[in-house]
């Protein structure tokens, strides 16, 4: 069984020894390796980090946008080792991301833990997150999902408007802090409001969803280094806010709303109204997306992609670990060219990646799109 460090100095020479870093003398890679014997850690150079991230994404075996790898954006914030440096850079990653729209995928690599194990964290499971009010009745208003998140920022001082999509502060936690919550400026928050394209009904819903999916919470581990604070986002599948954010009964549950707009027969399963639901939330959200000029991709073009991106990754001589139940979206699976096929197997162990914090577990949700 090798040591923690046998296992970092392995992942520094696999890392190093990839092609995307060929090009680079092998005194580099005997350096780092010098550097990680002598200290149990070693310092990426920007181009380094930013290699390491894109092969992260790539191996990434839930998710199903890594056909785009290669486009990934680098912020480097390593120095940023207070909470307001850290937020002020993830403002930076919202407005180099948002683009007017014209979503760009990033990534923002904060400050490695400090000597004594101290690290340098974002608690909130992403940028932009709607808060979630539990009601005298039981019942919650916002997104259910964050109930806990929005009576730990509340209890620190925290005051929302009470509306079903108000926007959370980050929460970040630094060594030498106290925890401090930011608010997010309004002007870094780029929202669609859902509209339908045949029925004018559907705005009344009140409906609205953000355009950047920035997962803040997920370690990225790069040749034996772990950075735990490293912003990731790209665009949103549109399945993704139709079939899951705004359809599940454990977030913001619109199937019935949407049902009895459409004058459906709800009295029993089998008459499919809540599928019929589905696809209108879901041509109302890529309708309204496409409308305000935000990039998304439906369901059927980013499975298509990704078997083209599996196809090139054969001709590379490379494997593509996928996990089979994150790639099929959750509506009209057997509609699309990811269902009907086998793939290589999951592997946990592979890096560079993006990890989960939890104990026990080495990939959690996709890093692309929650």
């Amino acid at each position: 069984m090798p040591t923690d460090l046998q296992r970092r100095e392995l992942e520094c020479v696999e890392f190093f020894d990839s092609p995307e870093l060929s090009h680079l003398p092998t005194s580099r890679r005997h350096e780092a390796l010098r550097e990680l014997h002598r200290t149990g850690t070693y310092t990426h150079t920007a181009e380094e980090l930013l290699a390491g991230a894109k092969l992260a994404w790539r191996n990434h075996a839930r998710c199903v946008g890594r056909a785009h790898w290669r486009t990934l954006k680098l912020i480097d914030a390593r120095d940023a080792v207070t909470a307001y440096a850290l937020a002020e850079a993830c403002w930076e990653h919202l407005r180099l991301s948002t683009n007017g729209g014209a979503l760009q995928s990033v990534v923002t690599v904060g400050p490695l833990p400090r000597e004594d194990g101290q690290e340098y964290r974002i608690l909130s499971p992403q940028l932009i997150r709607y808060a979630g009010y539990r009601q005298p009745d039981g019942t919650i208003l916002g997104d259910p999902w964050h109930v806990d998140l929005t009576e730990q920022v509340t209890s620190m001082g925290w005051k929302g408007a009470g509306t079903p999509f108000d926007v959370l502060p980050l929460l970040i936690s630094v060594p030498d802090e106290p925890l401090q919550y930011f608010d997010v400026p309004a002007d870094l928050v780029l929202e669609v409001p859902i509209e339908h394209p045949d029925y004018p009904w559907f705005a009344d819903l009140g409906l609205k969803w953000h355009a950047v999916p920035a997962v803040s919470d997920m370690n990225l581990d790069i040749g034996g280094i772990v950075y735990p604070c490293t912003p990731f986002s790209g665009w949103y599948v549109s399945t993704e806010v139709g079939a899951r954010n705004f359809s599940d009964t454990d977030r913001y549950n619109m199937l019935p709303a949407v049902a009895s707009h459409l004058e459906l027969d709800t009295s029993h399963d089998r008459t499919l109204w809540k599928d019929r639901a589905l696809v209108e939330l879901n041509r109302a959200v890529i309708h309204s997306y496409r409308k305000a000029g935000v990039i998304m991709v439906d369901h059927h073009t980013v499975a298509k992609q990704f078997i083209d991106h599996i196809a090139r990754e054969e001709k590379a001589g490379r494997k593509c670990p996928t996990d089979w139940s994150w790639v099929n979206p959750p509506m009209s699976s057997s509609l699309t060219p990811t269902f009907h096929r086998l793939y290589d197997e999951p592997d946990l162990s592979i890096r560079p990646n993006f990890v989960t914090k939890k104990k026990g577990t080495d990939q959690g949700r996709c890093p692309f799109h929650t």
